[in-house]
């Protein structure tokens, strides 16, 4: 009998993180949306604008028999950068923060864990920022921030910054596939 555990991360623009997770084995939905905040049911604007305290992040549904919560994080740690504060290449801003927020304090114990890994494996030149913090409240995002890529992959933020995520990931984690993303 298969289970559904839920994780919720951001790190930079939730487009990005909702196209690699849906390829992902194991992953039975994700949701892009906002958490980490102040502002009860914040909208797209309000979180751009700054105003909120909220990230972008995305709700990943996923079985645990099929794949784990520390591998979640560690190709969460592969496709964002987790160095650079409040900031993922182009993208500026607190809402772009590196985050993971966790259910359980299980959850919590693995996200330490796979940090000091992936420290401990220099993944990275310099130092994570990732916050860890428990999920307060996830709101979902507004129905256009659902699964963007595949709805609009003409789009140049689609072609210029997501395809080449989702190809690394791909390649990187091409054994990790659903059948229908390989």
């Amino acid at each position: 009998m298969s289970t559904t555990e839920l994780a919720t991360i951001g790190g930079g623009c939730f487009w990005c993180l909702d196209a690699v997770y849906r390829d992902l084995r194991g992953v039975s939905s994700v949701v892009s949306g906002y958490a980490g905040g102040h502002t009860r049911n914040p909208t797209y604007e309000e979180v751009c604008g700054k105003r909120t305290g909220h990230a972008e992040v995305v709700q990943i549904a996923f079985d645990p028999a099929e794949i784990s919560y520390a591998d979640l994080l560690r190709v969460f740690f592969t496709i964002h950068d987790p160095t650079t504060r409040d900031r993922q290449g182009n993208d500026v801003g607190p809402q772009y923060r590196s985050i993971i927020l966790t259910h359980t304090p299980e959850q919590e114990r693995t996200a330490r864990e796979v940090m000091a890994e992936v420290t401990a494996a220099r993944l990275w030149p310099a130092p994570l920022v990732t916050e860890v913090a428990p999920l307060d409240v996830f709101w979902p995002g507004e129905p256009e921030h659902q699964d963007y890529f595949m709805r609009t992959p003409w789009s140049g933020y689609c072609q210029a910054i997501i395809a080449p995520k989702v190809a690394k990931f791909r390649k990187t984690y091409a054994d990790r596939l659903k059948r229908s993303a390989a």
